[in-house]
């Protein structure tokens, strides 16, 4: 390799590590056009500060989780004169925290404390599958705790009684429907306001920014949205539940009349076998308060493709 500076020069040996990438690594990003051609003289190849700055780049791009195709389509754009610094921008708030909990750590000691005392590998174990708790690379007895938020609402059901498997067992059917919301959200959102911003592929850097700093402004958005709709629905069920576990014979949604209602005789008697004599009533408005959203449910559902027709006839 010649002289450091403007001007250094690097054989692919020295370019590898000066870069951190293999030989092999190297070889595989020409063959795919992600390094530009190398100066050839007499038998060998010689590489600049540019390539040394294209393998950083990638370095960089393949760490906030980009393809090498995706990269690919970036460096082009880049070569053809359209800037990253808006990509990388919008790349950085996309892959960036969407919390401001900090992680924390915890000691298998402490741990088996908070939860008391009772040393259980098995939920251990289920906790680090789902990512609640995270080994520490050398440190068989500490654990890297991502959210101690969601590690305290565990000591708190488990101290309510709840069984520990239990507890792991709810999180992973709570995790798929939240991730079904989110995967919602991001459709939604991207078909109401990010598409105008990513029409190019990949999109310009003044468009990327712009992206950037709505996903800055829409970010809190879907946590304050569920937060609403959950404490709306805790509400709502909570009180069925109470109404249903004390009995009582009044609705649970006020301002409701009530009217008797002919049933066969089979019907109640089959309902009463179910949950007995004193839950019949209850039992027989929660399933037709049921029946009755599911229809307004579907009704909403099937008058959609009707309107896109109406439309597409006006």
């Amino acid at each position: 390799m010649s002289g450091r500076g403007a001007g250094a020069e690097y054989r692919i040996e020295d370019l590898a590590h000066a870069s951190g990438a293999t030989v092999r690594t190297i070889r595989a990003y020409q063959d795919r056009g992600l390094l530009p051609t190398p100066e050839r003289r007499g038998r060998a190849n010689v590489y600049g500060e540019t390539h040394l700055a294209r393998l950083h780049r990638i370095a960089d791009l393949l760490d906030r989780g980009y393809t090498l195709a995706s990269i690919k389509e970036l460096l082009e754009a880049w070569d053809a004169g359209r800037g990253l610094g808006g990509v990388l921008g919008l790349a950085a708030e996309v892959h960036g925290p969407w919390t401001d909990e900090k992680a924390d750590r915890i000691t298998r000691e402490e741990l088996d404390a908070r939860f008391g005392g009772s040393q259980d590998d098995e939920a251990i174990a289920e906790a680090v599958e789902l990512g609640v708790l995270e080994r520490v690379p050398g440190r068989a007895d500490e654990f890297l705790v991502p959210s101690p938020q969601e590690l305290a609402v565990a000591v708190e059901l488990h101290a309510a009684g709840v069984p520990l498997l239990a507890i792991s067992g709810h999180l992973k059917e709570l995790r798929g429907q939240v991730e079904h919301i989110a995967s919602r959200f991001l459709e939604f959102t991207t078909e109401h306001v990010f598409a105008r911003y990513l029409g190019h592929h990949p999109p310009t850097d003044s468009d990327a920014a712009e992206a950037a700093s709505m996903v800055r402004r829409l970010r809190p958005l879907a946590q304050q949205t569920v937060d609403a709709e959950l404490a709306r629905a805790m509400q709502t069920f909570a009180t069925r539940h109470l109404h249903h576990h004390l009995g009582s014979r009044e609705s649970a949604i006020e301002g409701s009349e009530t009217r008797p209602v002919l049933l066969p005789a089979r019907t109640t008697q089959a309902v009463q076998d179910l949950v007995g004599a004193e839950q019949v009533a209850a039992f027989i408005a929660a399933a037709a308060e049921r029946e009755v959203q599911a229809r307004t449910l579907d009704i909403l559902a099937s008058s959609r493709p009707r309107a896109n027709k109406l439309d597409e006839m006006g």
